[in-house]
């Protein structure tokens, strides 16, 4: 079996491939490499090292290192950093060799490169999420009025706009965008700490150190180095997860609504996208099946993050390898997600017919509650619950209209409920419009930013 997201028959389905570039070995080798650049450019600042030793190894560039040594050497260590610093060491020359990696330590280059990466690919996961919600905002303002049937526990319940359930698919992704906002500046932040979080080989210009380091990649200053404090990073995984669970919240949605008993909507009007090799007329939700892997598959890697969290004294023995194997794989598959969710929100295909004609299968009984109302005007309330129970009874027995049956069953007087108004599902939709405008506002601050 081969691991999907390496291979070039399933990558496709599970990655998106501007995340996974930013991902890979020479884009970790170019991050690496840029944090050794700026630090000894930040001791350089401080008067720590030569000046000159620092223009030597600025020059060096990522492309000039050599990946196999790299991976030799992290087969020995563990790491790849001390190859890194013998490559390095090599490519400026003997006079400022000894300057490279000074006063760091492994961990303080690779957390900050990774702190890079996952710049970077934020940047991207942002703009998927409001390319998103600039799709599905014009969905919901398109389907607005369009009555169909909202179903609790799998069941028609109260007519609802597929306006409104397109709503309840944006309204998270603005609360994902507002949670990134807040954990961005707990993340974006260098590591540098030195063997043991004291930053000792730097005397008293350990601190200033941190601060030019800071400046050059344009990071924040942690308090202190966070070697064994992983929280921010299990923050982040979450956020990941909390984002995957959004879209495949969207995505079961469309399995159930493209149920062939239901036909309300199709991911697309595609020819032969998700066909069988064996029924010739099966369209499957295949994009939708692969949102809603990505987020059970992030849900379960979040666990293993937590339990990297966990860490021993000033550094820790295996929770940051438990950190290498899960949360790369979790941005991969949210760039991946992010991909097939903006899929969804450009080509679904909504079936106004076929949710009038559901409703209408189900005898109108979605208008069972607005019956109630309808009569406790002029009855108690708990005699109309009685009445109404019975009459969905004998709408789903006789295959008739709910309202028909209430108005042949209740005695009421001339005028005291408009049963023409009442059979109508367009005229119990509550707030519904108000709700999706309010969301809809929410969207376009974002959109306008």
């Amino acid at each position: 079996m081969t691991m999907p997201l390496d291979s070039a028959i399933f990558a496709p389905l599970f990655t998106d491939e501007e995340v996974s570039r930013l991902l890979n070995d020479d884009a970790f080798v170019r991050a690496l490499v840029e944090v050794e650049i700026a630090l000894v450019r930040a001791e350089a600042r401080v008067g720590v090292i030569p000046a000159r030793a620092a223009e030597q190894i600025a020059t060096t560039g990522a492309g000039k290192i050599d990946v196999g040594a790299l991976a030799k050497g992290t087969v020995r260590s563990g790491f790849p950093i001390i190859a890194l610093v013998q490559e390095l060491r090599k490519l400026v020359g003997a006079d400022a060799a000894p300057y490279v990696h000074w006063g760091a330590t492994t961990q303080d280059i690779m957390d900050t490169a990774s702190v890079l990466q996952m710049r970077a690919a934020i940047q991207i996961f942002k703009r998927s999420i409001v390319e998103i919600v600039r799709r599905l905002s014009e969905l919901a303002q398109r389907h607005r009025t369009t009555v169909m049937a909202g179903r609790t526990h799998g069941q028609q319940a109260l007519p609802i706009t597929f306006g409104l359930k397109v709503a309840s698919w944006i309204a998270p992704m603005l609360r994902h965008v507002e949670r990134l906002d807040e954990i961005l500046p707990r993340l974006l932040v260098i590591q540098f700490g030195g063997a043991a979080g004291t930053l000792a080989a730097l005397g008293d210009k350990g601190l200033a150190v941190s601060e030019a380091l800071a400046d050059e990649l344009k990071l924040a200053v942690p308090v202190m180095s966070w070697h064994a404090q992983r929280d921010s990073l299990v923050e982040f995984g979450g956020w990941l997860s909390l984002v995957t669970g959004c879209l495949g919240k969207m995505a079961q949605d469309v399995i159930l609504l493209a149920q062939t008993e239901v036909g309300e909507a199709a991911e697309s009007g595609e020819q032969g996208r998700g066909g069988s090799s064996t029924m010739p007329q099966k369209s499957n939700p295949i994009t939708s099946e692969l949102v809603l892997a990505a987020a059970r598959t992030n849900a379960s890697l979040l666990s293993a993050l937590h339990h990297a969290q966990i860490q021993e004294h000033e550094r820790a023995t295996h929770g940051w390898q438990v950190e290498w194997l899960t949360l790369p794989q979790m941005m991969i598959i949210t760039g991946g997600a992010l991909k097939h969710a903006l899929d969804l929100a450009q080509n679904l295909q909504v079936n106004e017919a076929a949710m009038r004609v559901n409703m209408i299968r189900a005898n109108d009984v979605v208008l069972a509650e607005a019956a109630v109302f309808a009569l406790a005007n002029w009855i108690p309330r708990a005699r109309a619950e009685e009445l109404v129970k019975n009459a969905c009874a004998s709408a789903m027995s006789q295959a008739k209209p709910l309202i028909d049956v209430v108005k042949e069953t209740v005695a009421v007087p001339d005028g005291t409920v408009d049963w023409q108004e009442l059979a109508d599902p367009a005229n119990y939709l509550g707030e519904a419009e108000t709700i999706i405008d309010r969301v809809l506002d929410r969207a376009n601050e974002l959109l306008s930013k």
